[in-house]
């Protein structure tokens, strides 16, 4: 049985969720697993959030407690015996400390990088306002208002394909691939009103994602997040 590896809250999860051509993608998939596909829509997303309470092996470590983290995902399955295993591939993570990137990249070969980052949150009478920034040559800025209360997120809605994959896959190298559990409570979301994009995808993600920087997103929601924990992770044959 896995161990508990790392415990944290996510909270305030902004997520912007565009389609693409799933053969953008074919060159990330890890092996033994395969794009899962939402009602014929290959998705990737934009994720920024905050870490919070974050403890390793049960231990907080000093000035690596709450930080922010955006990450760019797609979501793939993979079948284990006779159980589907959803789950997202990371094609990058920035957070702000470079001992997190370490640890990630070492422990979890997850492709991790540490760069400037901030973020705002603060409410109104009206709405809520949730923004992560993260500096490569320049600024880049995700932000959202939404709604000062959250709703359940329907079964069979977007938001429930988005939210609902518990399993992490990484592409070790051509023939190997690890896979590591996520657990946490069904999310509940606040509903949207308005939101700001401005990045560079193709300087912080490469020039596979370069085409996002003219698409539109599908959807974007703000998700309130939970308490969280994160196995240990080993190889799938």
């Amino acid at each position: 049985m896995a161990t508990t590896f790392l415990t944290a809250e996510w909270r305030k999860l902004a997520l912007a969720n565009y389609v693409i051509d799933p053969k953008i993608l074919e060159k990330y998939v890890p092996k033994g697993t395969e794009l899962d596909i939402w009602e014929g829509k290959c998705f990737v997303s934009l994720v920024g959030f905050r870490f919070l309470n974050t403890k390793v092996k049960g231990i907080k470590v000093p000035f690596h407690v709450n930080f922010d983290e955006v990450n760019l995902r797609f979501y793939v399955k993979y079948l284990d015996g006779n159980e589907w295993k959803r789950g997202v591939v990371f094609i990058k993570e920035i957070v702000p400390k470079p001992v997190l990137s370490f640890v990630a990249r070492t422990l979890y070969g997850e492709p991790y990088h540490t760069h400037p980052m901030k973020h705002e949150w603060k409410e109104t009478e009206k709405e809520r306002f949730v923004s992560y920034s993260w500096k490569t040559s320049d600024w880049n800025h995700f932000s959202v208002n939404a709604a000062l209360k959250s709703v359940s997120i329907n079964e069979g809605s977007e938001e429930e394909f988005i939210t609902e994959h518990y399993w992490g896959y990484t592409k070790r190298s051509e023939t190997k691939t690890s896979i590591y559990e996520v657990t946490h409570p069904r999310w509940e979301v606040y509903p949207v009103h308005s939101h700001s994009i401005q990045t560079n995808f193709e300087e912080v993600y490469g020039a596979d994602f370069a085409i996002l920087n003219t698409l539109v997103p599908n959807s974007v929601f703000l998700a309130e997040g939970s308490e969280t924990s994160v196995k240990s992770g080993k190889k799938i044959r």
